[in-house]
């Protein structure tokens, strides 16, 4: 389980005994499926809201783009455009009547330690970092001291040129080395073991065989201990084998079955735009496996 040691309210604690799943909430405008979706910070607030309703154990909030070919944000565009939308749907969760709704907690996608310790201190309780903490070298200390969880993800270069002839002669083992590299060094920096998740970011500088190779090995990750975050929703992969959903909206087929490929593997994270759907998949592909009691959430 994950601990959360700054919530004043809710649950303490995010038991990962089964498949959970974090919602996408891009506050961006230039996201590849959602942006420029929310017109405001209520809108935006509202739609995490509802993620939480619909079974999402985890909001995930970002302020910049990491579609390929996007373009980098300031710290400061990124705290105008995050904070606000955390600190309102932090008071939605918290004012609810709902156990689960309640319990929700947000993670803040960003490779900024200024951006991620403005959100913490606005009622975020996880750090997502794309870079791995690589990009600021303030990212895995932040995550010492505030004791919050974070999720380490690989991703080949930058954005804007990650999708530049990716090449791996055996992307399985090399990203499993980069992964506990990174959780050593989240380590080393102070950060609990039982605080650190790791995510192979499927898409992020992978070729269709780097991305199907990766899902295969969801369990050779999960091996080492460490939660394992998976995201496949909407993601380009998925016209690509079937020939159809060109726009990202039209890929929930697709992602579904990718995430309940990924939770049978052993991921306990699925990042998802379609929480709803998903969630109530995995219940039921849970029921049919004997994951307890078939419910993945409250």
């Amino acid at each position: 389980f994950w601990r959360f040691p700054d919530r004043a309210l809710g649950l303490d604690t995010l038991v990962l005994d089964a498949p959970r799943v974090m919602g996408v909430l891009n506050v961006t405008p230039d996201s590849f499926s959602d942006g420029g979706k929310y017109g405001g910070v209520a809108e935006a607030a509202q739609a995490g809201f509802e993620m939480a309703r619909a079974g999402a154990a985890v909001i995930d909030i970002g302020g910049e783009s990491t579609r390929p070919g996007a373009e980098r944000v300031s710290a400061a565009e990124q705290v105008a455009r995050v904070v606000p939308v955390v600190e309102r749907l932090r008071a939605l969760l918290d004012a609810d009547d709902s156990a689960g709704v309640r319990a929700a907690v947000m993670s803040v996608d960003t490779t900024s330690a200024e951006v991620a310790a403005a959100a913490l201190g606005a009622g975020a309780s996880v750090i997502n970092d794309v870079s791995a903490g690589r990009e600021d070298p303030g990212m895995l200390g932040l995550a010492a001291e505030r004791g919050c969880p974070v999720v380490l993800m690989h991703m080949r270069g930058q954005p804007s040129t990650m999708q530049a002839e990716p090449r791996y002669d055996d992307v399985v083992g090399e990203l499993e080395g980069f992964l506990l590299e990174r959780a050593a060094a989240a380590e080393a920096a102070g950060v609990a073991r039982g605080q650190i998740a790791i995510d192979p970011g499927i898409g992020f500088g992978k070729t269709l065989d780097h991305n199907l190779a990766l899902l295969r090995g969801v369990d050779r990750l999960a091996g080492h201990g460490y939660p394992v975050v998976v995201g496949v929703s909407r993601k380009r992969m998925i016209p690509a084998i079937t020939g159809r959903g060109e726009s990202a909206g039209d890929r929930l087929g697709g992602s579904i079955a990718g995430a309940l490929d990924a939770a049978r593997r052993g991921a306990v994270l699925l990042r998802v735009h379609d929480v709803a759907a998903s969630r109530q998949a995995l219940d039921v592909f849970g029921a049919l496996l004997g994951w307890g009691d078939g419910r993945g959430s409250d």
